[in-house]
């Protein structure tokens, strides 16, 4: 029996005005995404009034999504201007960790970002005492290191199914749906256990931030002054709508069954929240947070009077 050693990733289809369009338009995105996200990064690291827990943590998430959405764009790039648009079998799943990989990091971070907020709001005077450096420090490193051990065991077992052909994949990343599809024989039981375990990264820090938020808002609404409530939703406002957002499209795709929803429909959900997303979110955190736009300000301020 003859082994697969490279596969083809199909991609968008269309003819070549279109492909350029999807290049152009990807591409534009792509940059947009970079620059967005290392502001944040740099206006974290540069202001020192900044050097909070709640925005030590958006700065690694921007960090975080400058490498997430670069696991797969370029390649996705790669692949669009390519002829052949073949990828090597250990550069299809090498792709397929560092994505999962930077994924689960994110929901981690969602997660302990939710729980400062919690912290935050629901127990202010004791949050100094908590939330303190060590602490913000510890989080942050546990969600990096734990967010890379989680898909080594699912990856080993899927790479390990045998793939003697076809080799084609009619998507533009390795996705365990279209692998699990292409395997010579079914493998019911590591299809189970990996649609599990996402269900359970998925669900588990989305209960988490469900569960925090549902005390936030209780909390809130005990505040008596409106422009208390007002200041407590603006700080948790942004966080909710990167939660929607990220989680919205990652439910659709990897918790319901992937056969239901067509290719042409899993494509767009997946370049939604492998670029789209990471797009959006500096946008959000920056219009919505007077302190970002004001440590903008100032940066941007700096950066021209020292020139």
């Amino acid at each position: 029996m003859r082994f697969v050693s490279e596969f083809v990733l199909l991609g968008f289809p269309g003819q070549r005005e279109m492909q350029n369009f999807f290049f152009s338009f990807i591409l534009v995105i792509y940059l947009l995404t970079l620059l967005g996200n290392g502001i944040i990064v740099c206006i974290v690291k540069w202001d020192k009034q900044l050097h909070t827990p709640m925005y030590i943590f958006l700065g690694n998430f921007a960090f975080l999504e400058i490498w997430y959405t670069s696991s797969t764009v370029p390649s996705m790039l790669v692949n669009i201007l390519s002829e052949t648009k073949t990828i090597s079998f250990t550069g299809c799943f090498l792709q397929f960790y560092f994505f999962f990989s930077l994924g689960t990091t994110e929901c981690f971070f969602l997660s302990v970002m939710a729980y400062d907020r919690y912290l935050a709001i629901c127990r202010p005077l004791h949050y100094p005492s908590i939330m303190t450096g060590k602490l913000c420090v510890a989080l942050v490193c546990v969600c990096w290191v734990s967010g890379f051990l989680c898909y080594p065991v699912p990856i080993v077992l899927i790479s390990q199914l045998p793939f003697c052909g076809p080799n084609i994949i009619d998507h533009f990343v390795c996705d365990p749906g279209p692998l699990f599809a292409l395997a010579c024989i079914p493998a019911p039981s590591t299809e189970l256990l990996c649609y599990t375990f996402n269900s359970l990264i998925i669900f588990g820090p989305f209960l988490f931030i469900l569960g925090s938020y549902t005390l936030v808002l209780r909390a809130v609404l005990r505040i008596p002054s409106g422009a208390g409530r007002t200041k407590a939703f603006s700080t948790c406002g942004s966080h909710l709508m990167v939660v929607s957002l990220f989680y919205g499209t990652l439910m659709v795709m990897y918790v319901s069954p992937t056969s239901g929803n067509p290719t042409g429909m899993q494509k767009i959900i997946t370049l939604v929240y492998s670029a789209v997303t990471p797009l959006l979110n500096p946008l959000i955190y920056s219009l919505r947070n007077k302190d970002m736009k004001d440590a903008l300000k100032k940066v941007l301020g700096l950066r021209s009077n020292q020139n």
